[in-house]
């Protein structure tokens, strides 16, 4: 069974990446994204999140290192980049914008692709540790064993993901209206400081390779 499949390396990209993307902490910030949606439209809203997520993953592990290269573009510029749109989002949803009802179902759709499924699911965290065991196994010969965990991994945390999002339908009917207004805003505090986070960290890379 060892020769085609790693469990130490599934283990290590699984759990790396479940504490990176953190499922269960995905929820709040779920129902304050998609606070104006009916039960249906969030569960199209977490599809489409877990697809643009695992299809951001995806591309980066295979392409990440010559896509960043060929736009000259550092690691901390991504990470810089994607803690000030995750910052954007908290101000919406301190402020109470993400739940204005919209005219059209096209808000639904778009909040699933940015900022759920990229920055906030398929973060530059998330990316750059794909990327990093990718390169580790591209080093070492990379085995069938090796790139199959890799895979599994990423799959089963995607899977996670969907997971908690699936079941957010359940949790905001238990919170009722007042109670997903107050997770919210909790969400936004929270997101913010995520992004803030973000950006320090990669102010302090900008200043360690300067």
């Amino acid at each position: 069974m060892n020769e085609w499949f790693d469990v130490r390396l599934f283990t290590e990209v699984f759990v790396t990446l479940f504490v990176i993307m953190d499922p269960p902490g995905t929820v709040p910030v779920f129902l304050g994204l998609t606070s104006a949606m009916g039960a249906k439209q969030r569960n199209q809203a977490a599809r489409t999140a877990i697809l643009v997520a695992f299809g951001v993953i995806v591309a980066f592990a295979a392409f990440g290192q010559q896509i960043l290269s060929y736009m000259h573009i550092s690691l901390p510029a991504l990470q810089t980049a994607g803690g000030l749109l995750l910052l954007l989002v908290a101000m919406e949803l301190l402020t109470g914008k993400m739940e204005e009802p919209q005219p059209s179902g096209n808000k639904g759709v778009n909040v699933a692709l940015v900022p759920l499924g990229t920055p906030l699911l398929a973060g530059p965290g998330a990316i750059v540790a794909t990327m990093v065991f990718v390169q580790r196994a591209g080093e070492r010969g990379g085995g069938l064993a090796e790139w199959v965990a890799i895979v599994a991994g990423v799959v089963a945390v995607h899977v996670c993901l969907w997971l908690s999002m699936r079941f957010a339908n359940v949790i905001n009917r238990v919170l009722g209206d007042s109670g997903t207004i107050l997770v919210t805003r909790i969400a936004g505090l929270l997101l913010a400081a995520i992004a803030v986070q973000l950006v320090a960290d990669a102010v302090t890379q900008f200043v360690q390779t300067a």
